[in-house]
């Protein structure tokens, strides 16, 4: 008599787990007001500008991590449309959290949010044409509170003991962030939560790290979240018109050409090819579900 065979189901691929986020392109209506907002009151080094973009980052010898571009004839955006929730800027301590709400404050930006999210500490404010930041600092992650499954993280919303957090800001006001400062995680409005998880997910090997209702986040290397995901206000809405101020691109850095070449093998077989990439040496660009333009780099040698 013989032996049943048993089907072992693959382990799911996942992305490159030192991915990280190695920029963001925004559009933006007014480029000098825009300019102001992100050099000054956040504190974000101006590295290049123009008549029509600029380039700001920790310095003329890394790459920009914000890149900002001038709209012709903008035209406002709905509130409900799918896009930019916020953008989320990692501080390395929370002295350097203290000091940039400090900077914030003392620029007159009203901060309308903020919150202890049990892995981090984060505050919410709006740039010139309403498009979402975040600032934050994590908290060491053996102190995330875990899913009682063991697999990804609990997310809570409760709120931020603003007085303690402001009493670690450094004597002498930090004109500036840090050089160690990180795009943590993008949030994004969608029409179909589940959808665009799933794309995430199956397509791009993202983990799902945590859910609440209406919302979910997924990362690379078990952070809590790169990519946030929510349809509080958009469900079942379509994107902002193309000449609405808003996220024009999230740049992906993932460590060398063959997790690169992977995701991209991964991408093809999840989708069956339906989800056209655009190939470039050392590039993969992709939409997803909602149109959010996404490229992917193999991070330069050095």
């Amino acid at each position: 008599m013989g032996t049943k065979a048993v089907r072992v189901e693959p382990e799911p691929r996942t992305i490159d787990p030192s991915l990280r986020i190695g920029g963001v392109e925004l559009a933006v209506a007014d480029l000098s007001r825009s300019v102001e907002f992100y050099a000054h009151a956040l504190g974000l080094p101006l590295i290049a500008r123009d008549e029509q973009a600029a380039a700001l980052g920790t310095g003329p010898e890394h790459a920009a991590a914000l890149r900002l571009s001038r709209i012709d004839d903008p035209v406002a955006a709905a509130p409900h449309s799918t896009g930019l929730f916020h953008v989320a800027w990692l501080h390395p301590s929370r002295a350097a959290l203290a000091a940039t709400v400090e900077r914030v404050l003392e620029a007159g930006w009203p901060i309308h949010g903020a919150s202890d999210h049990g892995v981090s500490e984060a505050l919410y404010l709006s740039d010139p044409d309403g498009l979402g930041v975040e600032i934050y600092a994590d908290r060491p992650r053996e102190r995330w509170p875990r899913r009682a499954d063991g697999r990804g993280v609990e997310m809570v919303t409760l709120p931020l003991d603003i007085d303690d957090l402001l009493a670690q800001a450094p004597l002498e006001p930090a004109p500036e962030l840090p050089a160690a400062i990180a795009l943590g995680h993008v949030h994004l409005k969608v029409s179909d939560v589940a959808r665009a998880a799933a794309f995430y997910r199956d397509a791009l090997g993202f983990a799902e790290q945590a859910r609440l209702p209406g919302a979910a986040f997924l990362s690379a290397g078990g952070y809590h979240h790169h990519i946030g995901l929510n349809s509080w206000q958009s469900r079942g809405a379509g994107p902002p018109p193309a000449r609405a101020p808003g996220l024009a691109r999230i740049v992906f850095e993932l460590a060398h050409a063959s997790a690169l070449a992977q995701l991209e093998d991964m991408l093809a077989t999840a989708t069956g090819g339906r989800v056209p990439a655009e190939r470039a040496p050392g590039r993969v660009c992709v939409e997803d579900p909602d149109g959010n333009r996404l490229a992917f780099l193999a991070r330069p040698r050095v």
